[in-house]
């Protein structure tokens, strides 16, 4: 086949953030066929602004159009970087000759460039459902013009209603695609997944951010690697740190990332007076490097404000610290709390209890056989249920389905 796949933040292994769209590119490619993404570059260097240009990828063409992005930017300049993406990505995936687009969100307004594409060249069209938009920046507060929320709204029935077959992340996510009277014939889910090969490492590879860290040999340390946004919360993390100070001072915090609240948790934890004592902040860290962060850690968290919407979550991080054999701690409900509590491979910290979630760490973090329980569990999740090659498999087989290979 050739595949239109568009993706505005598609980040390869040099990158800081997920690379979903890269690994099950990559293996389309090695299936055999042509896969020609459609990005946005971010960060703007030299001559970038100046136009469209491409590069090869593992074998995937990959098309990149300036337009600037950045998690600190308002929600107003996001919205203007979405639909500048959208305009120009539209345009391109319709001379790209293809058999089948696909296209991934967020933002949503990716699938604006993927149905006129897909018309202009009459063939299927199918999305990929990463959140449950516009539910998520309703609730959070920063979508809140009437107008707008309608407009958003018809644009996610758009999106669901024009497209051939629906990828949803989560069973939530699917449930929350069926309510728009899709039927379930045309969802199929497939979570983000596990890189076993990429993070299932020798514990030695972490040596060096510990010994960074001044750790001793067997002290605990637990790890937050993801963005620091609005949604997700951080600053939980500090508080956990400041709680845990004063009943296990062995445990540490590592947080590694970027985005619009770091320097708010900065400064929270230094309010604690947690910073550089029980509990560090780093730079976010190429995709390539962070086996070496989860090798080096204990726990692996993956944590977000309390919003129900956000039970629904597909975060990548959840999935790498089940690759790299890590005990995941997460402090919301949903499908992934259930999984944990079902497998034993983590556990569920009360996200607005900070006292008890840091004693439940503490007996978890202390308790060597429930640990050494956990991460066989996490390994076994991440072979068994998440391992990329299966679910890029599973990907293949609905695009050859909606094309007519199937």
């Amino acid at each position: 086949m050739r595949i239109v796949y568009l993706h505005q933040y598609f980040n390869t292994p040099q990158d800081s953030g997920g690379t979903r769209s890269y690994e099950m590119a990559r293996r389309l490619v090695a299936y055999g066929h042509r896969v020609d993404m459609i990005t946005s570059q971010r960060a703007l260097q030299g001559d970038a602004a100046r136009g469209w240009r491409e590069t090869e990828e593992s074998g995937i063409h990959v098309h990149w159009l300036p337009v600037p992005y950045s998690n600190v930017m308002s929600y107003q300049e996001r919205v203007k970087a979405f639909f500048q993406f959208a305009f120009g990505a539209a345009h391109k995936a319709a001379h790209l000759k293809a058999d089948v687009v696909f296209a991934t969100s967020t933002p949503l307004t990716i699938a604006l460039p993927g149905i006129y594409a897909a018309r202009r060249q009459k063939i299927p069209f199918v999305f990929e459902v990463r959140d449950l938009w516009p539910e998520l920046p309703i609730a959070v507060g920063a979508l809140r013009n009437p107008a707008l929320k309608w407009a958003a709204r018809w644009l996610e029935w758009l999106a669901y209603h024009a497209a051939a077959h629906i990828i949803a992340l989560s069973p939530g996510m699917a449930e929350g695609v069926m309510r728009r009277d899709i039927p379930a014939s045309r969802v199929t889910i497939i979570p983000n997944s596990s890189d076993v090969d990429l993070f299932d490492v020798p514990a030695e590879r972490g040596c060096a951010i510990r010994t960074r860290l001044g750790l001793l040999p067997n002290q605990p340390l637990i790890v937050y690697a993801g963005t620091f946004g609005l949604i997700n919360g951080v600053g939980y993390l500090a508080d956990l740190a400041a709680a845990m100070r004063k009943i296990a001072p062995e445990i540490r915090f590592l947080l590694v990332g970027k985005g619009a609240e770091a320097p708010k948790v900065t400064q929270r934890a230094q309010e604690l007076g947690v910073l550089d004592q029980n509990l560090w902040l780093w730079e976010a860290l190429p995709k390539a490097e962070m086996p070496n962060l989860l090798a080096a850690a204990t726990v692996a968290t993956s944590v977000f404000v309390p919003l129900k919407p956000m039970w629904n979550n597909s975060a990548n991080k959840f999935f790498d610290a089940l690759a790299a054999r890590k005990p995941v701690a997460i402090n919301y409900g949903g499908w992934q709390a259930d999984l944990l509590q079902e497998t034993g491979a983590g556990i569920v910290l009360p996200p607005e209890n900070i006292d008890q979630a840091a004693r439940l760490l503490a007996d978890f973090v202390r308790d060597t056989d429930r640990l050494k329980k956990a991460s066989a569990a996490a390994r076994d999740l991440a072979y068994t249920r998440f391992a990329r090659d299966a679910l890029a498999a599973q990907l293949e087989a609905v695009l050859r389905g909606v094309v007519g290979q199937g």
